[in-house]
């Protein structure tokens, strides 16, 4: 009776430690809205890792969830594009990054559905901030609107859709040619 009763306890501390531990290391978000489409659309589940940036800088490509950088409490999925001391041009809706070494990147963006015919301009981005678009360019409230996101504001990565089935899976990384 004793034994079962130790690892009766043994198996709930392990169980407790290991739900706990995910809890600081994963985390799931619920996609509000169009702005992410065709890649994430509204309602669908996604799991966030919130310790890859502990150990990494955020690169260009990553989808990240962020707490809004207008002090409300909304949470915002968005792709990052531009990284710090880099500027982002965007011209027919082909995004060039300028970057601080005076190269020039042209991003190709295969998950983009449709290219609208915007033309934006934007200033120097400040040390630990991000430019970030949704992948929805006509439906988007991102960086084109005179923000950046701070890194302090990222929750995480986002890692894996797990709802709806259909969409179960992780998520591709993206190269951009000559980092």
């Amino acid at each position: 009776m004793m034994a079962f009763l130790r690892d009766t306890v043994v198996t709930l501390i392990i169980a407790a430690a290991i739900f706990f531990g995910l809890q600081f290391a994963v985390q799931s978000f619920i996609v509000d809205g169009p702005s992410m489409t065709p890649n994430f659309h509204n309602g669908q589940r996604v799991l966030v890792n919130k310790v890859v940036y502990r150990f990494q800088e955020p690169e260009r490509g990553d989808v990240v969830i962020f707490r809004s950088p207008n002090g409300q409490q909304d949470d915002y999925i968005k792709r990052i594009i531009g990284l710090p001391g880099e500027s982002v041009e965007i011209k027919m809706g082909v995004v060039y990054i300028h970057r601080g070494d005076g190269n020039v990147l042209l991003l190709d963006e295969p998950y983009i559905g449709e290219l609208d015919e915007e033309t934006f301009q934007g200033g120097t981005i400040a040390d630990d901030e991000y430019f970030v678009l949704g992948d929805n360019r006509k439906n988007s409230n991102d960086s084109r609107h005179g923000w950046t996101m701070p890194r302090q504001n990222i929750v995480g990565k986002v890692w894996l859709s797990i709802w709806p089935p259909n969409e179960w899976g992780l998520m591709p990384d993206y190269a951009y040619g000559a980092e």
